[in-house]
């Protein structure tokens, strides 16, 4: 199994998945276009680490190892690594173009793993020369907490790439699931009802939204909808909605909320601009 991976993307996710990777002993090169993105990464995942070790979780030489282990970049040319991980924009043209010229850096046999939550993997995958080595890998938000993660498959994708990928996530302590290309993969798909039945009750007032947190709360959710989806952010949130609405015909069952809408119109994106929903002392970085 490989010791090194390349996380493309120093934002909420790239970070995440970052630490990830380091709190298991694996080398790990985090890029990000934006030098200030990496600076950010940079200070937020030492934080990271150092809660990590005040509560004991860590021991005090494991986080300096595992924080040297980890190198931020701005420059694409030292993103070389067996696996790659891209955690970037949701176009999918940023994401396959990112694979093209990452491909000139790196041997013919690196895995381009996307950790999209509504794009067609498969869209991406043939926007390259090497769809064969492209998967779904979609890791859910804290990534160095969430258990799961979703890997998709593709009808270009080699067994190779699959079993590579499932043993990269075991690695991690993830409990993996694979599934077909599809629309929302498993997850995404399923948890519509879940926000947009929500949304609904607010917009139609016939619940507050504390209410409805609490109550879904009370029947055993670790966390209400409209917390989750301050946490996932509104941006992204939103965005799986339209993607899920607009790729399964516009069933009406799934129409994006436009409450919602105008959360992310006015950059009311949840906890990681100190507002969305609810209202967050400090924002997080990035």
């Amino acid at each position: 199994m490989d010791k090194e991976v390349c996380i493309c993307g120093a934002g909420t996710m790239g970070r995440g998945i970052a630490l990830t990777t380091a709190l298991h002993g694996m080398r790990t090169i985090l890029y990000d276009l934006n030098p200030e993105m990496v600076s950010a990464a940079a200070t937020t995942i030492g934080k990271d680490l150092e809660l990590e070790f005040l509560k004991k979780r860590i021991s005090d030489e494991q986080k300096k190892k595992m924080y040297g282990n980890i190198s931020f970049t701005s420059s694409i040319k030292d993103c070389r690594a067996p696996f790659v991980i891209e955690a970037i924009i949701e176009k999918w043209e940023a994401k396959s173009g990112l694979f093209r010229e990452m491909a000139r850096f790196n041997s013919e046999e690196t895995i381009f793993a996307t950790n999209t939550s509504s794009l067609s993997v498969t869209v991406i995958a043939e926007q390259t020369p090497f769809p064969e080595r492209i998967i779904g890998l979609h890791f859910f938000n804290p990534a160095n907490r969430m258990k799961l993660v979703e890997i998709i498959r593709t009808k270009h994708v080699s067994e190779q790439t699959v079993k590579h990928t499932t043993e990269f996530a075991l690695k991690l302590g993830k409990t993996t699931v694979i599934c077909r290309d599809a629309p929302g993969f498993i997850v995404n798909h399923v948890a519509r009802p879940f926000y947009l039945e929500a949304l609904r009750l607010a917009e139609h007032d016939i619940a507050d939204l504390p209410t409805i947190d609490k109550l879904m709360e009370s029947a055993g959710f670790k966390m209400g909808p409209f917390h989750l989806m301050d946490l996932i952010g509104q941006d992204i949130n939103y965005t799986v909605s339209c993607s899920l609405y607009e790729a399964l015909g516009r069933a009406e069952r799934l129409k994006p909320s436009g409450m919602q809408e105008n959360l992310v119109k006015q950059g009311l994106l949840g906890k990681k601009t100190g507002s969305g929903f609810f209202q967050y002392s400090k924002p997080a970085t990035g």
